[in-house]
């Protein structure tokens, strides 16, 4: 007998009184149980798919309950106009779910995720987040396919753009910070978006740096490096997570039961739902491990995938398989009861509609474009500052020399995934420069090359503008379409004759500043010589321009550090900070260690590396307690000051390493962060509190555990470079 509607609400009612659950959570979970039980096989199989756009076709097919979402409607108008159609006109008026890839902007672009990444200001990247769920949420969007959280330790790999970087401590604060920035405080309020992290999991150890390419890592590496950014999302409640392309050793992760069903739903205890990647399940028939898009689609429902996005393999053909016992009705029950489960927690069946006006108060909102311009500032790096040319000092030079394809560019600044972001809103660096400076220094500005081929053709007019200037400015890198999805490089050093360009200009004798327009770390070991200062100044979004003049001009005290190593040639990648020592460290007197016969192993820039206008002095770390149970929390500080001569930001920087351990650790690994502000000369002492559970890793069985032990402390402004101590860690016993 079919039970009550009024029954399942005192039910719900019992259950909060009687066990404690939220009130809101247990209605939630009667309404998705009534509404199940009322579906069809096709209508839940429905739910489970996704298309993108919209025709008539899709159209039908919605009023048929046959498309539970959307993505790729752009527009407050049109998608209520969708929407009513699923609201209205199908039979049981369930809303879609409508997605974006609102990536690090709606249409106010912010720096792309590596750029903002090396601001290390969670606070401000939350507050990103949340503008850009805002904007996108008045557009009728419900659904961002952000934060991508992947761990990505080469730089070949384009998607590194997206993510931030190669650590997992930092890449977990970061991915916290996102979700809570995207979902706020209740994803009922109509301006909010529902976050998914992606691409789960590995998808960033692509080998070579491909794209979609094959992974083949441990089980230990894979929850020690590459699963905390996930787990860190899914503990800050995010309601979705996207599969992966990649497989990971032999098994795609679009058909992966043990990380989708043992670890994020069994383990984890995750109560949202998963969508495939880009037909990521119809895949599986190019992986090799499905004979057609049928068997694709019950490898990925077993696996763990609820819903497919443009894959077209959760069909009605399914209920055919159902009828004959070959497919569980349980999966698609469990699957399905996930989707409505995150359409009501949307609020999306009380509030289907977004009010069409409040685009207009909300797209390009003074306030959002102050913190695009202030999260731009904070991620530019400071890389190399020779003779402290930067900087400029404007009382010296009458004239500056502009040179270079992206000087000018308002496509660049948007970089990859810009969404709605539109080129008439980007400041380029030499408008920057000229807001900034007005008449007081004339700016000589000329092209001098492309991005991209082989035309030297303005490199007389710019060898001659740099003759004539008193410094000169070269803003060079890649366009926005060389980093991003599809936007694997096997050569990283300056495309086309940009290299050659700069070796051109530094004839002249005068100093360089090169800044440094990318989406991932470049190599510049050819150049790196040539020039007096490198700006990292990345793809920063609309205020690009802005942020790099107040920079240049030291309006603003660059404070940013970089969250993914600089290598110094293509030939050490993979390369990144927390690494293993080998059994044979690299010794420059012992030809029989691990290092290169023909390049130092060290890179150009290590990971958290960052120079400011002014300098840092660290001083007399100590522990409150230097024998520790792993019930404790280390308590660790260190006295840093100010010994320049104005205000400055230091990321402040604290290590670990686990000195002996039944299984190898990294030489060291991030554990603690803090951005400190100090006026010249000033003073603090910097404490953090690490619990010691946190050192721990997974042993031989692999269950996680904090061994026993001597452990090392390091603090400073990056990870090569710091005070060191040691502690132990006893047993409890």
């Amino acid at each position: 007998m079919k039970p009550t509607f009024k029954f399942l609400v005192t039910l719900a009612f019992i259950i909060t009184v009687v066990f404690g659950q939220p009130l809101r959570d247990v209605e939630i979970e009667v309404k998705v149980n009534e509404l199940l039980y009322q579906m069809t096989l096709a209508e839940k199989i429905g739910q489970m798919t996704q298309f993108s756009g919209t025709n008539k076709q899709y159209e039908q097919m919605i009023r048929e309950g046959k498309i539970g979402s959307l993505l790729n409607v752009i527009g407050a108008e049109e998608n209520n106009r969708i929407q009513k159609i699923a609201v209205e006109e199908s039979r049981l008026g369930i809303p879609l779910i409508i997605g974006l890839d609102v990536i690090h902007g709606y249409r106010t672009i912010f720096p792309i995720p590596l750029a903002a990444a090396a601001s290390w200001d969670t606070v401000l990247i939350r507050k990103a987040a949340e503008i850009a769920a805002k904007e996108a949420a008045s557009a009728g969007i419900h659904w961002t396919f952000a934060p991508m959280v992947d761990i990505a330790r080469d730089a070949r790999w384009g998607r590194i753009a997206e993510g931030a970087g190669e650590d997992p401590f930092l890449g977990s604060a970061i991915a916290r910070a996102q979700v809570l920035g995207f979902q706020g405080e209740d994803l009922a309020d109509p301006l909010t978006l529902l976050a998914c992290s992606k691409h789960y999991v590995g998808y960033g150890a692509a080998e070579g740096g491909r794209d979609y390419n094959t992974v083949d890592i441990s089980e230990r590496t894979l929850r020690e490096i590459y699963l905390p950014p996930f787990k860190a999302a899914v503990d800050a409640g995010v309601g979705t997570l996207m599969s992966a392309f990649n497989e990971i050793g032999g098994v795609p992760a679009s058909a992966n039961q043990f990380t989708l069903r043992k670890i994020l739903k069994g383990e984890w205890g995750f109560d949202g739902f998963v969508v495939s990647d880009w037909n990521s399940i119809g895949e599986l028939v190019v992986h090799g491990i499905a004979k057609n898009q049928l068997e694709a689609g019950v490898k990925g429902l077993t696996a763990g995938v609820d819903m497919d996005m443009e894959g077209r393999c959760y069909t009605t053909a399914m209920e055919a398989l159902v009828a004959e016992g070959t497919l569980s009705e349980e999966l698609i029950d469990d699957a399905v009861r996930r989707i409505l489960r995150m359409k009501f927690k949307l609020g999306l069946f009380e509030h289907p509609y977004i009010d069409e006006s409040i685009q207009k108060e909300l797209i390009l909102h003074r306030e959002h474009i102050q913190t695009a311009l202030d999260l731009a500032r904070e991620s530019i790096v400071l890389l190399k500052n020779e003779n402290d040319v930067l900087p400029l000092n404007r009382g010296k030079i009458n004239s500056i020399a502009l040179i270079g394809p992206l000087a000018d560019d308002k496509d660049a600044p948007l970089g990859t995934w810009k969404c709605e972001g539109k080129q008439k809103d980007v400041v380029t660096v030499y408008e920057g420069l000229k807001n900034k400076l007005g008449g007081d220094v004339k700016i000589i500005y000329t092209k001098g090359c492309d991005v991209k081929g082989n035309n030297r053709s303005g490199f007389n007019k710019a060898i001659k503008a740099a003759r004539t200037a008193d410094i000169v400015v070269m803003v060079m890198g890649e366009s926005a379409d060389m980093s991003g999805e599809a936007a694997s490089r096997a050569d990283l050093n300056l495309p086309g004759v940009q290299a050659e360009l700069i070796n051109a200009i530094a004839e002249t004798n005068k100093p360089i500043v090169l800044v440094l327009m990318n989406g991932r770390p470049i190599t510049l070991s050819n150049i790196e010589s040539k020039v007096s200062a490198i700006v990292e100044a990345w793809h920063l979004g609309i205020r690009h321009g802005n942020a790099v003049a107040d920079v240049l001009t030291g309006d603003y005290n660059p404070s940013g550090k970089v969250t993914a190593t600089f290598p110094r040639s293509v030939g050490q990648i993979p390369i990144y900070y927390n690494h293993k020592n080998t059994g044979r460290p690299g010794d420059p007197d012992n030809k029989f260690s691990s290092k290169y016969i023909d390049s130092p192993s060290s890179p150009l820039y290590p990971f958290g590396y960052g120079l400011s206008y002014t300098k840092f002095k660290y001083t007399g770390i100590k522990a409150e307690n230097n024998r520790l149970t792993p019930s404790d929390d280390l308590i660790v500080s260190v006295n840093l000051k100010n010994v320049g001569q104005r205000e400055g930001v230091e990321i402040v920087q604290l290590y670990i390493q686990d000195i002996t351990g039944s299984v190898t650790r990294p030489v060291k690994e991030l554990k603690g962060f803090q951005r400190v502000t100090l006026e010249a000369g000033e003073q603090k002492t910097v404490q953090f509190r690490v619990p010691v559970w946190e050192l721990g890793f997974y042993d031989l069985d692999m269950k996680y555990t904090v061994e026993p032990g001597d452990f090392r402390v390091m603090i400073g402004g990056n990870s090569f470079e710091g005070l060191t101590m040691d502690f132990k860690v006893v047993s409890l016993k």
